[in-house]
């Protein structure tokens, strides 16, 4: 699974794209003669790096799914040069679009592989999508003259929710000069949100456990990422909420200690969904945490859990199996 440890279905309506010219981040080039678009020259700090972009990328490349699903949900999938590691399939809405971009590598592309593609903007997801040790590293591509951005769930200081996704999501549109498909996706994710929330008013709320992986741990949604989010607004409440990392591993001990209600599996990988459960119904030492006792599971796809315009689909999805007679 490629992320770091420490670590939305709208399409906008049709907005005029601006003049292009070259992506100014370092290294890069402008045509002198040419007006600048709207909205540029844009400083942006991402994570801690600082980018000056005197228009809009023209040949973007993203890795990770959730990254590769944004620019697709705003229509951009004429400015990819292409696109490398899924955990799961594309969207239905996006495949079509999806279909016409290149892709690099099943997993990360190297360094040559990726410079082949000639981008002026990479997009990573996680931050393994920048690994130093291959090459890829943001200051490595920020020599070459290629601009760079991470998403924010992989950099933040606190808790992830919406004001995160606002970030992400208005970052960049307004990178690559579409401002107000960003404002519709917003939009869009806000209201189906508010929707579910307003249907779960005065339910009781399961305690639950997130199962990603993991035999002798388990690796787990921390209260530091989206997953707590999704989980709260589907009206559940995350048993390791307390811990700060977005993902993180907790003894099986701390998991019968805290006897979630619900175990809520994230699906992708190798390992079925059906061979998470055989592994929890198994272990003797579960038996008697509540969820497992009463087999209630619940099922999200790794992709829906990360920060992307899956997340008001990751609340419905959720609260419809966490509350099947209120949401």
């Amino acid at each position: 699974m490629a992320r770091s440890r420490a670590s939305l279905r709208v399409l906008a309506a049709s907005a005029l794209l601006f003049p292009l010219a070259a992506c100014g981040s370092p290294g890069g080039e402008e045509d002198p003669g040419a007006a600048p678009a709207k909205g540029f020259p844009l400083t942006v700090t991402n994570c801690g790096v600082e980018t000056v972009f005197q228009a809009p990328p023209e040949r973007a490349v993203t890795m990770n799914q959730h990254t590769t699903e944004i620019l697709l949900a705003l229509g951009l999938q004429d400015r990819m040069a292409g696109t490398a590691y899924l955990d799961d399939a594309i969207l239905p809405e996006y495949r079509k679009a999806y279909g016409d971009v290149k892709v690099l590598a099943e997993e990360y592309p190297s360094k040559e592989v990726l410079l082949g593609a000639d981008p002026d903007f990479v997009y990573g997801g996680y931050a393994s999508a920048f690994d130093k040790s291959a090459g890829r590293d943001r200051a490595s591509l920020e020599e070459a003259g290629i601009a760079t951005r991470l998403n924010v769930e992989s950099c933040a200081d606190g808790p992830v929710g919406m004001d995160e996704l606002e970030t992400e999501i208005t970052e960049v549109a307004r990178v690559f000069g579409v401002p107000e498909r960003g404002e519709t996706l917003l939009a869009g994710q806000e209201r189906r949100i508010e929707k579910v929330g307003k249907r779960l008013e005065g339910v009781e709320r399961p305690s639950v456990f997130v199962y990603d992986s993991g035999d002798s741990s388990a690796f787990t949604a921390g209260g530091g990422g989206i997953g707590n989010e999704i989980i709260s607004a589907a009206g559940g409440e995350n048993v390791f909420a307390d811990l700060d990392d977005d993902f993180g591993d907790v003894s099986w001990e701390e998991v019968i200690e805290r006897r979630p209600e619900v175990i809520v599996i994230y699906d992708y990988g190798g390992t079925t969904v059906e061979a998470k459960k055989k592994r929890l119904l198994r272990d003797p030492a579960l038996a008697d945490v509540p969820a497992v006792r009463d087999e209630r599971f619940a099922v999200l796809p790794l992709s829906s859990a990360v920060l992307g315009v899956r997340v008001a689909d990751a609340v419905e999805d959720l609260a419809g199996q966490l509350h099947p007679g209120a949401a």
